[in-house]
């Protein structure tokens, strides 16, 4: 089941599968398949959310949850996502202890490795050490009620773009922290009864889904393109269409921008 990807050098893709097989793929240009990793630190790697290729060439990979019911972790006291990480000295696990691992992305800088818990709703970052190791956690925001953060980008003024599955927002954080709602398509009851499902632990799948019938169809995922990149791409759970948007800011050029 593909989910998070990374284009590389070669036009192949990386690509986490997020079926209970999980592992990361590459996907090559003929459309051919080859396994790249299944097993890291001894641990077989369960559903892989995201994988990650920054401009060193590190391959950065976002495991959401050990427990094989993934909804059993939809849970804002359990905390059992890792980031683990593949570079010239093998694979290893770099960071644990992160509620319901999502997309992750090294910041324009090079020094952070930024990261979203959803269920812990935070953006958190690390300090990325010289041997690509991480250091201690940072948060770098709370978000609040309503939110459950997946997909983000970030933009050229220091902001971080981020996207809201089941309350179909898209949020941005600026440089001093302030948070900016720039869409919201959701459905207010919906997103009612869904607060009070995560203040109980009784969050579930089947309220995610709900948030398909918004025009966002459950956004989950952007990035800016174009020429210019100011043009905004919003990728979705349950739509077969690509939404899109023109920004008064430019995003940051990705580690693929010239390949």
């Amino acid at each position: 089941m593909p989910n998070g990807f990374s284009l590389r050098p070669d036009g192949s893709f990386l690509v986490a599968n997020l079926g209970q097989s999980g592992g990361v793929y590459v996907l090559e240009r003929d459309g051919s398949l080859q396994l790249l990793i299944n097993e890291i630190d001894g641990l077989a790697l369960p559903a892989t959310n995201f994988a990650n290729l920054d401009r060193e060439g590190r391959i950065w990979i976002s495991v959401s949850t050990t427990a094989i019911d993934r909804e059993k972790s939809f849970n804002k006291s359990i905390a059992d996502g890792f980031i683990a990480l593949v570079d010239h000295s093998g694979a290893r696990i770099v960071a644990d202890g992160i509620g319901f691992t999502n997309e992750n992305k090294v910041d324009p800088s090079g020094h952070w490795l930024y990261v979203h818990e959803t269920m812990g709703r935070s953006l958190l970052r690390f300090p990325i050490r010289a041997n690509g190791d991480l250091g201690p956690r940072e948060t770098v925001t709370d978000y609040g009620s309503g939110v459950y953060p997946d997909g983000f980008e970030f933009d050229s003024e220091g902001g971080v773009w981020c996207t809201s599955v089941l309350s179909n927002r898209i949020i941005r954080l600026d440089p001093d922290g302030v948070q900016q709602i720039i869409i919201d398509a959701g459905n207010p009851d919906l997103v009612e009864r869904a607060e009070l499902a995560y203040r109980t632990n009784t969050f579930s799948r089947s309220l995610i889904n709900e948030g398909l019938h918004s025009p966002l169809g459950n956004c989950a995922s952007l990035c800016f393109g174009g020429n210019d990149l100011k043009t905004v791409y919003i990728g979705s759970l349950h739509l077969d269409k690509i939404a899109c948007f023109r920004s008064p800011v430019a995003g940051t050029p990705p580690s693929h921008w010239l390949f």
